[in-house]
C-alpha cells in the first residue's frame, strides 16, 4: 500500500490526521462541527470517526442534552487512556508524569533524588516508573511514547544530548537509553523549547503567532521561540538559549557574579537561599516567597525583576513577539510584581515593538513542561494516526 500524497491513500491518512488533531487540540466536538471544520462530507466524517475508534485513539459518545430542532450529532473525544509518559531530569529531582491524548494529567511523581543522575540511571527510572504505573494506577491505559523534556542542547537531528552542563551531561545518548529500557519509542527535547510549544497550543499563548517563551528551572533558564506559529529550532535545535545571554546590569549593587550570564543572576538557587530552603516544587517556593516575613526576599525579587526586564527587552528588540511568557520560577519574580516589570521592559524596549506586547506567566503552571514532552511524545501519532502507532494489538493494554 503506497504512501505518496496524492493517493488515495495518502489522501486517507491526511483527513484521519486531521480529525484526531482537532479533537487532541480543541477537546470534544461533534461530529458535526468536525464536518464544518474540515470539510468533509457527514459520512466521511463518521467512517473517519469509526476507524479512529477502532484505532483506540478516539472515544464515540452520545450527544449531550439540545433543544435544537432535528437529530443531535453524536461527540467525538480523543481517548484519555491513550497516554504518553512525558519526563523532565532535573539537579535536584526527576519528574515523571503520564499525559492522555486529551491533554489531561492522569498521573505525575516527582522524585527527589540526592545526586545528578546519569543518564541510565534516569532511564532505569522512568522504566521502573512505567512498569509500576501499568500494573496500578493506569493499568487500563495504554503508553504509546515517551518524551523527556531535558534542560540542556539536544540536536534535533537524532535527539542527543550535546550538553546539560547542570546535569553533568555531555554527548548522552538519552533517547536509546529511555527506549531499551521502556521498549517505547522515545522523542527528546529541550525543556524550554517543549515549555513554548506548550504554552502555544494549549495554554497562555493559545492562538497567538508570535512568542517569547522563558523557563526558569533549577538548571537555569531556557527559552523558545515561536514565530509566524511555529517553534524556531535553528541550525542544530538550539535556539533560544536566553539564559546563556550577558544581560547589560545597570546597578552595580544588583550585580552577584562577575561576567555572569542571565541564569547565574537570575536564579532559582538565590530564591531558595532568601526564602530558607534547600529544595522546593515550584507552588512550595512560589508561597513560601509570597508568605515570607525574612528580611530580603522582596529585595532580592525586586534585583532580580530588574535584570530580568533588561534581558526580556533584548528580546522584544530583537525579535518582535506579541506575547512574552514566564514559567516555572521567572512566573513567581514577575508575579512579585508585574507592573513594575512591564514598566521596566517598556522603559528598554523600542517603544514601536512593545507597543503590542503583553507579558504573562505560563497558563500550564507545573504541568508545563510535562504537557510540552508528552506532545512531542504524540507528534508522530497525531501526523499519521496509522504509521504513528506501535507494533502490536491496538488494545493489549486495555
Amino acid at each position: 500500500m503506497t504512501e505518496r500524497d496524492g493517493t488515495l491513500d495518502g489522501v486517507h491518512r491526511r483527513n484521519l490526521s486531521k480529525l484526531l488533531g482537532l479533537v487532541h487540540l480543541d477537546g470534544p466536538l461533534s461530529r458535526a462541527r468536525l464536518t464544518t471544520l474540515t470539510g468533509l462530507n457527514r459520512s466521511t466524517v463518521a467512517a473517519l470517526a469509526g476507524e479512529l475508534v477502532d484505532l483506540g485513539l478516539v472515544v464515540e459518545r452520545a450527544p449531550d442534552p439540545t433543544n435544537r430542532v432535528g437529530r443531535p450529532s453524536p461527540v467525538i473525544a480523543a481517548d484519555p487512556r491513550v497516554l504518553a509518559l512525558a519526563v523532565n531530569p532535573e539537579v535536584d529531582a526527576v519528574t515523571i508524569a503520564a499525559v492522555a491524548l486529551d491533554g489531561s494529567v492522569a498521573r505525575r511523581e516527582r522524585v527527589e533524588v540526592d545526586h545528578l543522575l546519569a543518564p541510565d540511571e534516569v532511564a532505569a527510572l522512568v522504566a521502573a516508573t512505567l512498569e509500576r504505573w501499568r500494573s496500578s494506577h493506569l493499568q487500563s491505559s495504554r503508553f504509546l511514547a515517551v518524551g523527556l523534556a531535558v534542560p540542556g542542547l539536544v540536536r534535533a537531528s537524532d535527539g542527543m544530548v550535546r550538553l546539560a552542563p547542570h546535569l553533568g551531561w555531555a554527548d548522552a545518548p538519552i533517547r536509546t537509553l529511555v527506549e531499551q529500557a521502556t521498549q517505547l519509542p522515545v522523542t527528546v527535547g529541550n525543556d524550554a523549547s517543549l515549555g513554548a510549544v506548550a504554552e502555544h497550543l494549549f495554554g497562555a499563548g493559545r492562538d497567538v503567532d508570535d512568542l517569547v517563551y522563558l523557563n526558569g528551572g533549577a538548571s537555569g533558564i531556557g527559552g523558545g521561540i515561536v514565530l509566524g506559529g511555529r517553534l524556531v529550532g535553528g541550525a542544530g535545535g538550539y535556539a533560544g538559549e536566553f539564559g546563556q545571554n550577558r544581560p547589560g546590569i545597570a546597578l552595580t549593587a544588583d550585580r552577584r557574579a562577575d561576567g555572569g550570564v542571565l541564569e547565574d543572576e537570575v536564579s532559582r538557587a538565590r530564591l531558595l537561599e532568601v526564602a530558607g530552603l534547600t529544595t522546593a516544587d515550584e507552588p512550595t517556593l512560589a508561597a513560601a516567597l509570597a508568605d515570607s516575613i525574612r528580611p530580603g526576599v522582596a529585595q532580592e525579587l525586586a534585583r532580580q525583576r530588574r535584570i530580568l526586564a533588561t534581558a526580556l527587552a533584548n528580546a522584544v528588540n530583537a525579535l518582535n513577539p506579541s506575547l512574552v511568557v514566564l514559567g516555572g520560577f521567572l512566573a513567581t519574580v514577575a508575579d512579585s510584581d508585574l507592573a513594575a516589570l512591564e514598566a521596566e521592559v517598556a522603559e528598554q524596549a523600542m517603544p514601536a515593538a512593545f507597543e503590542q506586547l503583553a507579558i504573562r506567566t505560563a497558563a500550564l503552571g507545573e504541568d508545563r513542561l510535562m504537557i510540552g514532552a508528552a506532545e512531542a511524545a504524540f507528534s508522530s501519532l497525531l501526523a499519521d494516526p496509522l504509521a504513528g502507532l506501535p507494533i502490536g494489538p491496538v488494545h493489549e493494554q486495555r
